[in-house]
């Protein structure tokens, strides 16, 4: 039984294609041309009473599957007329006698109405309703899921709604590209009506003339009822259909079922509902006109916007304070709110709300509000969110949520880059402008306003659109204020991106890992290292660029190097050779690294140099070598930013993190490296040396 029940459908297509073969008597054949119209009914129902077109997401498939049946009713109805001399059962006979009302001419222009209207107007109008809703649905997808991203990446949303709301968005661009199929199958069926209608009666009117008994006037009579009957029959399901077809594809900003929507929008409108009253019972002084009628509508439309009018403002009436006689307000209520003051300051949650601090923030000026509001266009979240997700799959590190708000003490078109509430960048852009950066080897200077790139540094000029071409011939870079400002945002979220690695953060890396190598994370904390320590590891990977993608890796190297020694650094020291690939990767092009060596001498001074401090080992020059060295650096910067390439510097291993903290506070842009950390399979290529 169960089984018959699971393909019951499958059961009802295979009995509606022997519709088209076998004969079915008069009594059947009412039967299903009434479980016809049933259908049409409900279908029609269902499709007004949904909230958004997915709960009707078998449509596409039920139209066909009603088109299928209404055309095998067809055919067995056409034949049961010219095989029975007119005679199709009692419903086809009584639909065709009260619409023909003994005038076959009238009957059937009714008929070719009833046709073109659900030809011309429903279905034409819901085929290319459905092909618009099928192609916008399809473009808007990529901003959806984006979107759906950025929620989950800020936290609004979980991994399981992700899922489900991405499958829900599959799901309608599914249905909208099948309803853009299936409304084709609505327009076939108009035609075929119209065709089956003409067989019928000229079919029947040869058959009655040559092999009946009865006269032309009979023989028309008899067959007209019959065609006339055949046809209402079937184009009226099919007319329902076509009605919830266009239901279903306009159901695209729907809030409720069709049936509230239309109550809630008319009700919102009382003054439109009274204004068309009016005008109505003006209509009644002219000659001729129902005066009775147009009066008792009037008067209803003019009553009931009224009444709606009333409680609308009902309900947005606000109980004001009680007032003293005077204007006031009494002295009781000014003591009650002054206790509700004090209780509100006594609370001390109430001032640490006050206290927290964004991890990122942008404040724009009011001009560059346009390229960030996506209401008026703006792309700017979208591409933050891109930002993200490529900056969490290179470097491991998800990188906060970003606030982004206008601020009217910056000048129009000034933005500035808070981190943890304190400003470390600050630019400005001009929104109908482009930014072009000048070449290495500039042959032609192109007319616009001076200026320097905010992210690198780089000299440029803000052109005008129609010398943006012209720009890119003389060799310009040529970027919009959009990417200008989010190159700006990234750059400087990569250089304090160790700055945002907080300790829950860390807690969740770990708590990831867990999933992956429960071993390997029990065994390393806290019995080998605290949150703090491996937090501490962690940062100092950051801060020279060194992504913590390899979780597994890293934790690996904490545990053996955790068994000779206990100093962070030393630890680091051993990631980042265990990360050589990694590293390589990041800084070398092709199978060659250019870049600049110490002096074996210079090397030996800062070993002598070292000291051991309260704090940990620190490195102690001589001012006149120390001087030296930041001379010689200035020097060497300046040939990798002529090559247009990261400064890096080479070193061994023991000297690197001492050198690196030497030269970083003079130099933040340069990556210091040791042997270890290069594969043996790159090309090293020194452009320079630093001597003592």
């Amino acid at each position: 039984m169960k089984n018959i029940l699971n393909n019951v459908v499958s059961l009802i297509v295979v009995m509606i294609v022997l519709l088209l073969i076998i004969p079915l008597s008069p009594f059947f054949l009412d039967v299903m041309i009434i479980l016809n119209i049933a259908v049409s009914l409900i279908i029609l129902l269902v499709s007004m009473n949904i909230k958004e077109a997915l709960e009707f997401s078998i449509f596409p498939s039920l139209l066909l599957i009603t088109t299928l049946y209404r055309i095998g009713i067809n055919i067995s109805s056409t034949r049961s007329i010219l095989s029975n001399s007119g005679t199709a059962g009692q419903v086809i006979q009584s639909m065709g006698d009260f619409v023909l009302q003994g005038n076959v001419v009238v009957g059937v222009i009714i008929f070719l109405i009833i046709v073109l209207v659900q030809f011309l107007v429903i279905t034409k109008g819901a085929e290319r309703v459905a092909e618009v809703a099928a192609r916008f649905t399809l473009d808007a997808m990529p901003g959806k899921q984006m979107a759906i991203d950025a929620d989950l990446g800020s936290g609004l949303i979980t991994e399981d709604e992700a899922k489900e709301r991405r499958y829900k968005i599959q799901k309608e661009a599914d249905f909208y590209g099948s309803m853009d199929g299936a409304t084709k199958i609505v327009k076939g069926d108009a035609t075929m009506s119209l065709i089956i209608t003409a067989v019928n009666f000229l079919g029947g009117c040869v058959i009655g003339m040559v092999q009946g008994t009865m006269g032309f006037t009979e023989v028309l009579q008899v067959y007209s009822i019959a065609t006339i009957g055949d046809g209402l029959v079937s184009q009226i399901p099919a007319l329902l259909i076509s009605t919830a077809t266009g239901m279903i594809v306009t159901r695209a900003v729907a809030e409720d079922s069709l049936n509230i929507d239309v109550t809630r929008q008319f009700g919102a409108q009382p003054k439109a509902i009274m204004i068309a009253g009016g005008v109505l019972a003006i209509l009644i002084a002219i000659p001729g006109m129902p005066k009775f009628q147009l009066a008792v509508i009037a008067l209803t439309m003019m009553l009931g916007g009224w009444y709606l009018l009333r409680r609308m403002e009902e309900f947005s009436r606000v109980p004001e304070p009680a007032m003293a006689p005077g204007g006031g307000m009494s002295p009781t209520d000014i003591e009650q709110m002054q206790m509700e003051d004090e209780e509100n300051f006594k609370d001390i949650n109430s001032v640490y709300d006050l206290l927290s601090v964004e991890p990122i923030e942008m404040e724009f000026g009011y001009s560059l509000i346009p390229l960030v509001d996506e209401a008026s266009g703006g792309r700017m979240i979208d591409r933050i969110v891109i930002f993200r997700r490529q900056y969490a799959q290179e470097m491991g590190l998800v990188i906060p949520s970003i606030r982004l708000r206008d601020s009217s003490s910056l000048n129009t078109n000034q933005y500035v880059i808070k981190i943890k509430g304190e400003e470390v960048a600050k630019g400005e852009i001009l929104v109908d402008y482009y930014l072009a950066l000048e070449p290495p080897n500039l042959e032609k200077e192109i007319d616009g306003i001076d200026t320097i790139e905010p992210a690198y540094g780089i000299p440029s000029k803000w052109i005008t659109v129609d010398k943006k071409e012209m720009a890119e011939i003389y060799g310009y870079t040529v970027i919009d204020p959009l990417s200008v400002m989010l190159t700006h945002l990234s750059e400087t979220v990569k250089k304090h991106a160790h700055e945002l690695l907080n300790r829950p953060e860390v807690v969740r890396l770990v708590e990831n890992m867990k999933r992956q190598a429960p071993e390997l994370v029990e065994e390393l904390i806290p019995q080998l290292i605290s949150y703090g320590n491996f937090q501490k590891i962690l940062t100092n990977l950051l801060k020279e660029g060194i992504p913590i993608k390899d979780m597994e890796t890293i934790m690996e190297t904490i545990v053996d190097s955790s068994m000779t020694v206990r100093d962070l650094d030393s630890i680091t020291e051993n990631i980042r050779v265990a990360l050589k690939r990694t590293i390589t990767r990041k800084f070398c092009e092709g199978n060659s690294m250019r870049v600049v060596t110490l002096d074996a001498e210079l090397e030996k001074t800062i070993i002598t140099s070292l000291t051991n401090g309260d704090h940990g080992v620190y490195l102690a020059l001589s001012p006149e070598v120390m001087q030296g060295v930041i001379t010689q650096m200035t020097e060497e910067v300046r040939k990798f930013q002529e090559l247009g390439q990261v400064p890096i510097i080479l070193t061994s291993q023991v000297v690197r993190v001492h050198f690196y903290r030497l030269v970083e506070q003079f130099f933040p842009d340069v990556f210091v490296l040791s042997f270890n950390e290069i594969s043996n399979n790159i090309q090293i290529q020194a452009v320079g040396n630093i001597a003592v």
